[in-house]
């Protein structure tokens, strides 16, 4: 068993380290040599761009907010992605679609990053290395330092960086080679890659961000007291979220089904299945887009219902740390709303991204709305006097529709129904992912090359 991890923490590290960086290096760098490559991959890295590229001028725009009451983060005005690690044609696939290779590659940049889309990172703060895991460590101390440095680029050009300050709670996508992982965490949350599908707005993208740090701000006391104090010193929490933790939660999520099926933990094989499956068949899902599109009010309403209820099983089905942030995902969206409005967006860029993703019927992820969610973020944006636009984002239909045929739903943020005896909770000791891949990669000790 203590060999399995041994190896699991290798291939993670190996895995997380970010491209061959050296000045003079021979290294022979991947090109796209025309060869075939796995097509579904490559749509996933191109997703994985597109969202990466909308998100980052969002998570920029969340630091105006300067909340006295949030405890923050750093964040860095570029994202960042390499194909090292990966196998042969799927680097190829990684050139093909955001000519990325085995280089830290810029894949989302702020409105004023001085690193722009396809630059490649040679050297950071005049630092370089072969090693790229300690390249790695050397941009998060900068970061998380909240110190300006430098960064040179295969170019030869030299840019400053500033890393700037956000409420906690990093935003971060599933890796295109598990697109539908996801997992809510205090330090940061991991959303399933289908939200890249539906093409999100500048507001909706803030949205996003606002509500992902609002699950930490409002939920944060309550997952630390489930479980544990942070401690994140040495772990492989760094390399994660250095960028866009690429890597890291695709190869936490195969080291924990690995780890499941080799020692028999059954706990941890079933919590990895529900990471990364979509319990939405392809036979209702084709049928909610042909109704929501082709058939009337009625029609629409109840298959509404129906990929919402799709929602709240997604919600309920979460373990660990991430059951105990789903309990405030209604106070996260009251939270949310609150400082779109501070922003001065359109905080009803949470319903008309409820609604896109319910016309695509892709429910299996944090931001379509369960009905006592919709319910309760409806009578705010009422309140508001905004309850027209509401209702004409969501084709007419009203929130309270959908309140008698949920009657007998718990509702998973009901404050009364909430204890923190989890259904995993007997089984916690089993397996160092049992609360979590986020959790699970907190306690993974980094290793270097050297071993130590």
């Amino acid at each position: 068993m203590n060999s399995l991890f041994s190896n699991a923490r290798r291939y993670l590290v190996a895995a997380c380290a970010l491209g061959l960086l050296s000045g003079c290096s021979t290294t022979k760098y991947t090109v796209d040599d025309g060869r075939p490559v796995n097509e579904q991959l490559l749509a996933n890295i191109r997703s994985y761009g597109k969202v990466e590229s909308a998100i980052r001028p969002a998570i920029a725009r969340t630091s105006e907010l300067k909340d006295p009451d949030c405890d923050f983060q750093w964040e860095l005005p570029m994202s960042v992605a390499t194909s090292d690690g990966a196998q042969e044609t799927d680097r190829v696939a990684w050139v093909r679609a955001l000519n990325v290779d085995e280089r830290l590659t810029v894949i989302g940049t702020t409105t004023d990053s001085p690193l722009k889309l396809g630059e490649k990172i040679q050297e950071i703060g005049g630092y370089r290395s072969e090693d790229a895991l300690k390249m790695s460590e050397e941009l998060l101390s900068y970061r998380d330092s909240g110190r300006v440095f430098d960064v040179k680029t295969i170019t030869g050009k030299v840019v400053r960086i500033a890393p700037f300050k956000v409420c906690r709670g990093y935003a971060r996508f599933a890796p295109p080679t598990t697109p539908k992982a996801q997992d809510y965490h205090w330090l940061l949350s991991v959303h399933p890659l289908q939200v890249s599908e539906v093409n999100l707005t500048l507001d909706e993208a803030l949205w996003v961000v606002l509500w992902t740090q609002g699950v930490s701000e409002v939920g944060g006391v309550r997952m630390k007291t489930y479980h544990y104090g942070t401690k994140i010193g040495g772990t492989l929490y760094n390399l994660f979220t250095i960028a866009s933790g690429i890597k890291g939660v695709a190869l936490a999520a195969e080291a924990a089904a690995k780890a499941a099926k080799e020692a028999g933990v059954a706990a941890a094989a079933e919590f990895v299945k529900l990471q990364v499956k979509n319990s939405v068949t392809d036979t209702v899902t084709e049928q909610v887009k042909v109704t929501v599109e082709k058939l009337g009010k009625q029609a629409a309403s109840a298959t509404t219902m129906a990929i919402m209820q799709q929602a709240a099983a997604n919600r309920g089905a979460l373990n660990g740390v991430a059951w105990v942030a789903s309990t405030v995902f209604d106070k996260a969206d009251t939270w949310a709303f609150e400082r779109m409005e501070k922003l001065g967006a359109n905080p009803l860029a949470a319903f008309s991204l409820h609604q896109k993703l319910v016309e695509a019927a892709l429910a299996e992820n944090a931001f379509l709305f369960d009905a006592d969610r919709l319910g309760a973020l409806g009578q705010l944006a009422q309140a508001r006097d905004r309850g027209a636009e509401m209702v004409a984002i969501l084709k007419g239909i009203r929130p309270e529709d959908f309140q008698p045929d949920f009657g007998d739903m718990p509702l998973a943020s009901n404050r009364n129904a909430f204890s923190f005896a989890d259904p995993m909770d007997q089984r916690r000791n089993s397996t160092p992912f049992a609360y979590g891949l986020i959790d699970g990669m907190l306690n993974i000790p980094i290793e270097t090359k050297s071993g130590k």
